[in-house]
């Protein structure tokens, strides 16, 4: 009996002490988020950006790692991220692989700490164009600031001597900007006429880079300290990467081509469908990925399709161009632009003149673009082209005897007849027991009074007093 006692008490205290030393053990294993940037920094890199923060946050990551290998890519997104990375609850390292160039600088001094493979390369961070030229001096103007913020953003230690108070930079701001602005010397680091490109080394040695690693591993284990842990990597969906590209704004420029000229040529060939259709599907891809994000709220889509609205009744109701259509285009332009601004509802104090100015740029580019396409596409293909025969290219004169109007009324020219009502001057006469409207050529006639036409003009018949 003795021996089924004691195997059995022990049983009792022993097992769940090794059950809750398990349990502590799978509580204290940290979750470590891997999101990597190998491509051009873009609109894409942005919609990863922020669903990868996104699912940092629901995962619990003790930290997220950013594994970049990139030669830049365009400014306004880059400053989108690092302002994600530097308003982040969770820390942000990054592990640059073998470049961060570029735009890819501008991100990588806006993470908490810098680790570099032997051999990569971190800095160079002039704006350019498409075609590697250098672009004016507003432009760069605007990228030093933001590295220079961004650097200063990691704080500094102030130096209190006898003789002086100095102020030592995490990051130094200066050294930041050298990676823009080829005009800047900083005696031991770089020299006037050339754009700062720092290799691992020499971004160690000037604050740039906490130390070197081989790996995303290494820097977890050996430079971060973190021996428990499991390591969740972004994966991109198919979705993201499409609303990424939907959300290019060159991409978006075409698309607001698209819509202005399927519209411009849809008012030329009343019918034939197609222009309008495009238009309708251009329209569709411009919004959808915009209101699903947010960004585009109801109203604003409603203030585009009433500008399309007053346009049509300018051309198919209202004579000439005025009030309506001025007011069409407007509001067309208007829901276009704000559509791409995170303003919410009438409330745009958090969007800055830059943005705005950006989005209006892009509208605005398609606008013109779709009216100077449009014109030169109707000659080509409408005036001389395959079209030729569905677009209206002739005129009906009424000299040629083409009338718009009823033309048997012409007829009752010279007939007399009575007064049906007051003609001040427009009012109904009575002939052969038949009314007609008409109006009096001079002054005003009676009820009753005898008449006689004496005209007819543009549908309209023309009466005096008989007698």
């Amino acid at each position: 009996m003795k021996n089924i006692i004691i195997p059995l008490l022990l049983s009792l205290f022993l097992i769940p002490a090794s059950a809750q030393e398990h349990t502590e053990k799978q509580d204290s294993v940290k979750t470590v988020f891997v999101y990597k940037i190998f491509r051009e920094i873009g609109s894409t890199s942005w919609i990863h950006t922020q669903e990868a923060f996104r699912e940092a946050r629901q995962v619990n990551a003790c930290c997220i790692i950013l594994h970049m290998n990139t030669y830049g890519g365009e400014v306004v997104f880059a400053d989108s991220i690092r302002t994600k990375i530097l308003n982040s609850d969770i820390p942000v390292y990054v592990f640059i692989d073998n470049n961060a160039a570029s735009a890819g600088a501008l991100i990588s001094i806006a993470c908490d700490s810098i680790y570099m493979r032997p051999g990569a390369n971190i800095g160079a961070a002039t704006v350019v164009n498409q075609s590697g030229q250098k672009m004016p001096d507003k432009y760069q103007s605007y990228m030093r600031s933001t590295i220079r913020a961004t650097a200063e953003a990691h704080g500094a230690d102030t130096i209190i001597t006898a003789n002086d108070t100095t102020i030592k930079w995490k990051r130094d701001p200066r050294i930041a900007e050298a990676m823009v602005d080829e005009r800047i010397y900083i005696p031991g680091v770089i020299d006037t006429g050339k754009v700062l490109t720092f290799t691992a080394l020499e971004a160690i040695k000037n604050g740039f880079c906490e130390g070197e690693a081989n790996s995303v591993k290494d820097v977890i284990e050996n430079k971060l300290g973190i021996d428990n842990y499991k390591i969740v990597e972004f994966k991109p969906s198919f979705y993201d990467g499409l609303k990424g590209f939907l959300m290019n704004p060159m991409f978006q420029g075409i698309l607001i081509l698209i819509i202005m000229g399927g519209i411009y040529f849809e008012l030329q060939t009343p019918g034939v469908g197609f222009p309008l259709l495009a238009a309708g599907i251009a329209a569709l891809l411009y919004f959808s990925p915009l209101y699903i994000d947010g960004i585009a709220e109801n109203w604003e889509i409603l203030l585009f399709i009433a500008g399309l609205i007053l346009i049509g009744l300018e051309v198919f109701v209202i004579p000439g161009f005025g009030i309506a259509g001025v007011s069409g285009i407007t509001f067309v332009i208007a829901g276009l632009t704000l559509s791409m601004l995170q303003n919410d509802m009438f409330d745009f104090s958090g969007v800055s003149f830059d943005e705005f100015f950006r989005a209006l740029a892009t509208v605005m580019t398609g606008f013109i673009l779709s009216i100077g396409i449009g014109i030169y596409l109707s000659n080509k293909l409408f005036a001389k082209g395959p079209f030729a025969k569905v677009a209206l290219q002739t005129t009906e004169q009424v000299e040629d005897g083409f009338i718009g109007v009823e033309n048997s009324m012409k007829n009752l020219v010279g007939k007399t007849g009575r007064a049906y009502t007051v003609l001040r001057p427009a009012g109904k006469i009575e002939i052969d027991d038949e009314q007609y409207d008409a109006v009096a050529e001079v002054s005003y006639i009676e009820k009753g009074e005898d008449v006689e036409v004496v005209r007819f003009s543009h549908g309209q018949l023309y009466v005096k007093k008989r007698g």
